[in-house]
């Protein structure tokens, strides 16, 4: 596996980020993971983003992982969620150039779901989208509605920011095809939980990918 560590172009500036592949496969689809709010320690090396990131390459899917506008190496400013989505775009746009023709996928954690998500629904070169830790009681969601593509949820029973019964009605709400993993027992942060949370990644993306790409 080889890891490069990168300057992307962004909107506010140049946007840190870390590109893993394999250099001897064919990528079938590659990956940009977003990671959780920028006010609240959210980075690229979260160890939701990095078990996400882990499932994605375990299936020879380049993996993008960058760190929003203002968080590390980043330029620019928080910007409350509008310009992090013109942030995914421009890892999208990279990953568009680096690997053209191939499809991608759109995955994010809790803030990272929420931005990332809603850029992924809009782009038709992103295939499928993957969320963790929807924090549905603070931030809307309505976008994904009547959104096709593949998606696959995984939240936290116990989560204090995506109430299980809120979420499930946002679920039920949704398109097929959609898929939902609750783990048990644990909150936001999947403290203990995080190889179920890589095993399901990596277990939806096989079963609709692998075949196809």
């Amino acid at each position: 596996m080889r890891m490069e560590r990168l300057s992307l172009a962004g909107p506010a500036g140049p946007l840190e980020a870390l590109l893993e592949f394999d250099p001897i496969s064919t990528p079938g689809a590659s990956v940009v993971v977003c990671h959780p709010h920028p006010l609240y320690g959210g980075t690229m090396h979260n160890k939701v983003v990095f078990r996400v990131a882990k499932a994605t390459l375990s299936l020879g899917m380049p993996t993008l992982r960058f760190n929003f506008r203002g968080v590390g190496k980043s330029a620019g400013n928080y910007d409350s969620g509008r310009g992090e989505r013109d942030d995914v775009g421009a890892a999208l746009d990279f990953l568009r150039a680096r690997f053209p023709g191939r499809p991608m996928i759109l995955a994010g954690f809790s803030f990272g779901s929420w931005v990332g998500l809603d850029a992924g629904a809009r782009d038709p070169d992103v295939r499928a989208l993957v969320g963790v830790g929807l924090p549905v009681g603070s931030l809307p969601f309505t976008f994904l509605l009547g959104v096709k593509k593949p998606k696959l949820i995984v939240q936290a029973t116990d989560d204090q920011y995506g109430p299980r019964k809120q979420l499930q009605a946002l679920f039920d709400s949704l398109d097929e095809p959609k898929r939902l993993h609750w783990v048990e027992g644990v909150d936001h942060f999947f403290e203990g939980k995080l190889e179920e949370v890589q095993n399901a990644v990596a277990e939806f993306l096989r079963g609709w990918f692998e075949a196809k790409f």
